[in-house]
């Protein structure tokens, strides 16, 4: 496994900062999903909950993943909200009711089932967090890559996950 540190600004739009970019482009191949794109374009199905972004489809992400069939998809662009707060956060600027529902860890557990459903064998996921935790063994993947990205002060590093299906 080979593990990466490099220095970057925040960003919110965390696959503009050239690392992450660089890192996506090195394992992006046929049908890449991105169930949380915002105004990123680097998968050819994209989903943002937020209508104000230009994505294929405007569902919450549990639901766009259930869409695709089973070993269906070669590569997943995981950058969830990291924290329980930013869901909330999201939500509230929709005019949507946020509940216990969206901000348990049991939500990123039923999307990283799905995942684990509908990525090919061989295919990846590149998974966006404050944790090095990927999507994992319980789902069938193992960890190819990690990459850190500080950003220094009091801001959270970004760790990025790439995993490849076995």
């Amino acid at each position: 496994m080979e593990i990466n540190r490099v220095w970057s600004m925040p960003s919110a739009n965390t696959f503009s900062i050239k690392a992450i970019g660089e890192l996506i482009d090195k394992y992006k191949s046929g049908i890449i999903i991105d169930p949380f794109a915002n105004s990123n374009k680097f998968a050819t199905i994209t989903n943002d909950l937020d209508p104000q972004y230009d994505t294929t489809y405007h569902m919450d992400a549990l639901d766009f993943l259930k869409m695709f069939d089973d070993e269906s998809v070669n590569t997943v662009l995981f950058d969830s909200p990291f924290s329980p707060r930013q869901v909330s956060e999201c939500y509230k600027k929709l005019g949507m009711t946020v509940d216990h529902k969206t901000t348990q860890s049991s939500y990123w557990s039923k999307l990283k089932a799905e995942i684990g459903r509908i990525v090919k064998p061989g295919g990846y996921v590149i998974t966006c967090s404050w944790n090095s935790g990927g999507i994992g063994k319980k789902y069938g993947f193992e960890i190819q890559e990690i990459l850190m990205v500080a950003h220094g002060g009091w801001h959270n590093d970004t760790i990025v996950v790439v995993d490849k299906k076995i």
